[in-house]
């Protein structure tokens, strides 16, 4: 029998998933799908024709296929005709097998100019950016661009989209929106992913479309008396929370994600696991608040043991890790550094597991402490990552060191930090015989 290729099984299963069929179908629905296309290469029909449909659903019965099998294999090939609408045309509405005549019916559609639905757009955006294991925030951000392209070309049906609808929209958010450079150079990110990815096109030319200007972006930075001043003014554990966003220049993502085997004691190392870009780096842990984190893994080990004792069902896990590992949400080293005083409900599996602290508690609560701490700068909790390396930048480290802590790709990122502290280069012309 003919198998699935590897890249089509991949967004097969993972449009199988987005539809919500149960688990312990998919395989009945890979086998429908193999049957197909084995069909299709038999008898020579061409696959990527909706009209072998018919055909197929003839052979079904001369198979003594039950209805409810003939249902079932078509609701799985009609997932196969929504992957490849996404790749080319024409666009055909697939119809539910009809209950008395177990007969498949297709219709051929007119693309609509306006009011077209847009679900399987949404649909594949998800499966691509799942695929390829972005962050929720890149999906949301990549989503929200992707409506705001629907609405501006009033819902018209993909199949139409072109390159000079993409020019006329990020026209219209510099010119008319005027949104800031970094809006733009997102909106085109976004738009690029779902043109090339999803609807399987290329944007073409674009040239002579209005583009703001990036101006020089030097970040706020607290001083070490101000840094100071805001952390005593936080309540656990906030304090904690802020004393390693400044003491390791963690991205707050970053610090909320810790896990109790991230940090090694022993070592005095900090280990962030995924961080921006999906890197992995190592940072040394300030020897001054050691007493403080060990305080804190005992009251982990504590919340841990109790929620082992009512039955809980675990840490959250990324990924998959939860079906490789069937007992780690519940082992002590997956269990998060600053957990959340409350339990999750898990409505799909009926109990409860614990997540982390919510980032916009922190955020806060830092924004509390530095107007209680009279402070006048704009501050968040990013700016004790901004405070971090410029205060190592003030001690003489080499750029490419804070480079390397901070995890960035390229060191003119690092750079910006250079602007935020007073320059100590001799200007004055001299020459090194004279030093």
């Amino acid at each position: 029998m003919k198998a699935i290729p590897n890249h089509l099984q991949a967004s097969y299963d993972a449009y199988l998933t987005a539809k919500g069929i149960p688990k312990q179908h998919h395989f009945n629905y890979r086998k429908w799908l193999r049957y197909y296309l084995d069909f299709c290469s038999k008898y020579g029909h061409i696959h990527s024709n909706p009209q072998s449909l018919i055909q197929f659903g003839n052979k079904l019965k001369e198979k003594k296929q039950t209805a409810w099998q003939i249902r079932q294999a078509s609701d799985a090939i009609a997932i196969y005709y929504e992957i490849q609408e996404q790749k080319q045309g024409p666009q055909y509405k697939f119809h539910q097998v009809n209950e008395k005549t177990t007969q498949f019916t297709i219709k051929k559609e007119t693309p609509k100019a306006q009011n077209a639905d847009w679900t399987n757009v949404f649909k594949g955006l998800t499966s691509e950016i799942k695929l390829r294991h972005y962050s929720p925030k890149t999906l949301a951000s990549y989503s929200g661009w992707a409506r705001k392209l629907q609405s501006f070309v009033k819902s018209k049906d993909p199949k139409l989209l072109s390159s000079q609808d993409v020019k006329k929209f990020l026209t219209h958010l510099a010119v008319e929106r005027n949104v800031s450079a970094s809006s733009q150079n997102q909106a085109f990110n976004a738009l690029l992913f779902l043109y090339r990815h999803v609807l399987k096109t290329e944007f073409g030319e674009l040239k002579n479309i209005p583009r703001a200007k990036r101006k020089p972006y030097i970040p706020a930075v607290l001083s070490r008396e101000e840094v100071d001043a805001v952390i005593g003014m936080l309540h656990e554990p906030f304090d904690l929370v802020a004393k390693l966003l400044y003491g390791c220049g963690l991205r707050l993502s970053e610090c909320l994600r810790l896990r109790v085997q991230d940090i090694n004691f022993e070592s005095g190392v900090l280990t962030i696991h995924d961080g921006k870009g999906k890197k992995d780096r190592s940072v040394p842990l300030p020897k001054t608040i050691i007493s403080e984190l060990k305080i804190q893994l005992e009251k982990i080990v504590e919340l841990h043991q109790k929620d082992l004792d009512i039955g809980y069902g675990g840490t959250f896990l990324v990924g998959r890790l939860d079906k490789k590992y069937k007992n780690a949400a519940k082992e002590l080293v997956w269990q998060w550094f600053f957990p959340a005083k409350n339990l999750t409900l898990v409505p799909d599996e009926g109990q409860y597991r614990r997540y982390h602290l919510h980032p916009t508690h922190v955020q806060k609560a830092i924004r509390t402490a530095v107007r209680t701490a009279k402070i006048p700068k704009r501050a968040s909790a990013h700016t004790f990552r901004h405070s971090y390396a410029s205060h190592l930048l003030l001690a003489n480290y080499d750029i490419r060191t804070i480079q390397k802590l901070l995890g960035h790709s390229d060191v003119r990122t690092t750079m910006i930090y250079t602007h935020t502290i007073e320059s100590r280069t001799i200007k004055d012309a001299a020459s090194p015989l004279d030093f």
